[in-house]
């Protein structure tokens, strides 16, 4: 059986209002695998222990809705988390946030993005030529969207670092690192959430709307193929085998791992 460590990423007090950066993982791994053993820690909560990672496979670091960005003091519990994970050799996935901590672990820069928030549906994501011969990246095209809410970005990457995929808001919206026994995968947008997360996670407003409340459309989009349209996307951006492909992809990659 797969076992997958989901590092939680909001801090207690935020859980508290129910807002969780794991939850939507656990329900995404659900409908990929629902074999799936899976653990959750929190490391602003308490750090990760020295065996946290004995009979785990591959680890996911969340999105988060803390105030500051990974690069700040007061990220360092999940900085050294991911170093651990690094440390060890798991196969790693970051979405957002995770994607920011990877790269300033590894060595890059993270900052708020020129453009504002990027909210709603990131729109017109093109691979890179290397993200076309990447396994990250299978079953993606150019122009493709995924929901999305995030204000910082990656600036810089890592020495070592390759990009996968950009759009014209965040040039790096996939990369990957797969150097000196750390392998991990990431993207900035939220394979891993429905529209209707980021409804509730953003009450809707977004610079793709030109300031327009975009909740009515977040919250059918996923099954109503127009509502997905008029935000920017295809009509099957937001169906759970098109929206979730990179995390079938890095499973994928996990279970090849093993054994």
């Amino acid at each position: 059986m797969t076992s997958i460590l989901i590092i939680e990423s909001n801090t207690p007090d935020l859980l508290a209002k129910g807002k969780s950066g794991a939850a939507p993982f656990l329900r995404a791994f659900q409908g990929l695998a629902p074999e799936l053993r899976i653990i959750v820690e929190c490391p602003y909560a308490a750090p990760l222990a020295k065996d946290a990672l004995d009979g785990i496979d591959g680890v996911v670091f969340s999105g988060s809705g803390v105030a500051w960005a990974t690069d700040a003091e007061e990220a360092a519990p999940l900085r050294a988390s991911m170093a651990q994970v690094f440390d060890a050799g798991r196969p790693v996935w970051g979405s957002c946030n995770g994607l920011q901590l990877a790269a300033v672990v590894l060595g890059g820069a993270v900052g708020a993005s020129p453009n504002g928030m990027e909210i709603g549906l990131a729109k017109e994501i093109a691979p890179t030529e290397a993200g076309r011969l990447h396994p990250m990246m299978v079953g993606r095209h150019d122009g493709y969207c995924v929901p999305c809410v995030h204000r910082d970005e990656v600036q810089d990457l890592p020495d070592g670092a390759v990009l996968l995929a950009g759009n014209a808001h965040s040039p790096v919206q996939a990369m990957a690192y797969e150097a000196g026994g750390v392998d991990f995968w990431g993207v900035q947008y939220h394979p891993e959430m429905t529209a209707l997360d980021v409804a509730g996670a953003t009450g809707g407003r977004g610079v793709f709307g030109d300031g327009e409340d975009l909740t009515p459309y977040l919250k059918v989009a996923d099954t109503d193929p127009g509502a997905a349209v008029r935000l920017g996307g295809q009509a099957d951006s937001l169906v759970p085998a098109v929206r979730t492909r990179e995390l079938a992809n890095w499973l994928a990659h996990v279970r090849s791992r093993q054994g």
